[in-house]
């Protein structure tokens, strides 16, 4: 009965052992999963009140363990020269692009894209005017710094003028391509500017900076919405039909002169 009576103890002993590690097993679980939910994107916890997808004060607060001030821009660190470079880059940038809106507008075909030019043109003055509130945020003079990227791109810009015919669909489909480089480039310059500014807690530069990549995502989707219904079609089938009748005019002649005469 003694020898019983211990394994039905040891039993239990192993039993409330396996439970007790169960219940370990459980609450690391939970608390990496509320470890994970905690460190998730600000901009995925973004506020549905201004559309904004920077943190909200909350939001600071938790992500930042518990410091709710804004903070201070020295440009002594790696970090801030490298920030700063970027905002003189893209600022740059922007005034590139007021230059060359309205050479794309004038060179487009279809009025919808023109007046997406223009839209955006009206909106790129916009993004100049809050960069320098930026650099405001910041006490530092507002100016930019020769951005080779858009160089780039402006001169490809022009060589799709000059090298499509005027009034072709085909014209319209390169100048989108080219509009949406632009904003992919600025996509990217503004999304990294923004998680920076949030690292070093420039929450005011955070909002201003993230107005404006919401604003020129808004405008790439528009871009390819502009795209996809009805220009790229009738680009594609633009001089195909006669260069294609003229080969085969050229053929039949051809067979013609090679047939023995019967």
């Amino acid at each position: 009965m003694k020898q019983t009576s211990n394994a039905t103890k040891g039993r239990k002993t192993a039993v409330n052992k396996n439970s007790a590690s169960s219940k370990t097993q459980q609450n690391r679980t939970s608390s990496r999963q509320g470890s994970a939910s905690e460190k998730s994107s600000p901009r995925a916890n973004s506020s549905s009140n201004n559309g904004s997808r920077t943190p909200s004060a909350s939001q600071k607060n938790s992500n930042q363990q518990g410091s709710n001030h804004q903070g201070s821009f020295q440009g002594e660190s790696h970090l801030e020269k490298f920030f700063l470079d970027q905002l003189q880059d893209i600022y740059y940038a922007e005034q590139k692009i007021l230059q060359n809106l309205p050479k794309m507008a004038e060179a487009a075909t279809t009025n919808e894209l023109k007046e997406a030019f223009e839209d955006h043109l009206h909106q790129t003055q916009r993004h100049v005017k809050r960069l320098e509130q930026v650099f405001k945020t910041l006490n530092q003079k507002p100016e930019g710094k020769k951005c080779e990227a858009i160089e780039g791109i402006a001169r490809e810009v022009e060589n799709i003028i000059g090298e499509t015919e005027e009034g072709t669909m085909t014209r319209d489909a390169a100048l989108i391509i080219a509009a949406q480089k632009v904003e992919h480039y600025e996509i990217a310059t503004y999304g990294g500017l923004v998680q920076l500014a949030i690292t070093m807690q420039l929450h005011d530069a955070a909002d201003l900076l993230d107005k404006t990549l919401v604003e020129e995502e808004d405008t790439d989707a528009l871009l390819t919405e502009i795209a996809e219904n009805d220009i790229n079609l009738q680009a594609e089938h633009e001089g195909g039909q006669n260069e294609s009748g003229e080969e085969n005019n050229q053929e039949d002649e051809d067979v013609d002169e090679e047939s023995p005469n019967l």
